[in-house]
């Protein structure tokens, strides 16, 4: 079990390496589809796991100045870096809390961005995710998972790498044994997870992919509970 202080001491020491990735070059691509397909206009917008506020910007670009952004994280300086980025916007606020029980009461809109793989229950917390916004409400969950794509595949081992040096429990030994299989495994059991109670709670899906397959855009609006 990934321990809440593990998960939180391990992304505060490396926040200046996270914020860097975080902003890499291609991502912003990723990060503007998922804006995209989470708000519009007007919309009260929460981002579970929103990290040093690489989203906030584009969120606040498609809600405007009548809609609301707010971001959520668990990390105390993670959420210094997004307080900085969201600084002079009076309609975005970051605030500490945890994912899995949102300190808000109602939203119009959730996104998610490489959370669910580090989640114990992630379908379970999606669907508190889908009780939040309610019917008519979106759900867009930006995640990366080992890749199925013919070309992806001759990366995965890399990715398994690179997975294991962000794990909060790894260590040097896990990192050098990784592209020999199994690390990524939980990852994806994890995202899978996620996506599949998406799936069943939601309408009007749209998934998409990005970097030769090993990050997927999944997005619904929230059913009524009619049978679509």
């Amino acid at each position: 079990m990934t321990d809440v202080g593990d998960v939180t001491g391990f992304y505060g020491r490396r926040a200046a390496l996270y914020d860097r990735i975080a902003t890499a070059p291609g991502i912003e691509r990723w990060r503007r589809a998922a804006a995209r397909r989470t708000a519009s206009a007007g919309d009260t917008v929460v981002e579970m796991g929103c990290g040093t506020g690489a989203n906030l910007p584009y969120l606040r670009e498609r809600v405007g100045s009548t809609g609301r952004v707010v971001g959520i994280d668990l990390t105390g300086p993670l959420l210094d870096r997004g307080r900085e980025r969201a600084a002079g916007c009076a309609n975005v606020s970051v605030v500490r809390g945890d994912a899995t029980a949102p300190p808000v009461a109602e939203a119009d809109a959730v996104l998610a961005t490489f959370v669910c793989g580090l989640l114990e229950d992630p379908g379970g917390v999606v669907d508190r995710w889908c009780d939040l916004v309610g019917p008519g409400g979106r759900v867009v969950l930006l995640d990366a998972s080992a890749s199925d794509d013919p070309r992806g595949r001759l990366l995965n081992p890399f990715f398994r790498a690179f997975v294991a040096a962000g794990a909060p429990t790894g260590g040097l030994r896990d990192v050098l044994c990784a592209p020999f299989g199994g690390v990524s495994g939980a990852l994806s059991r994890r995202v899978g997870a996620a996506r599949a109670t998406l799936t069943d709670r939601t309408a009007e899906r749209r998934y998409g992919e990005f970097g030769l397959g090993f990050v997927g855009l999944t997005a619904g609006t929230v059913r009524d509970g009619a049978i679509d």
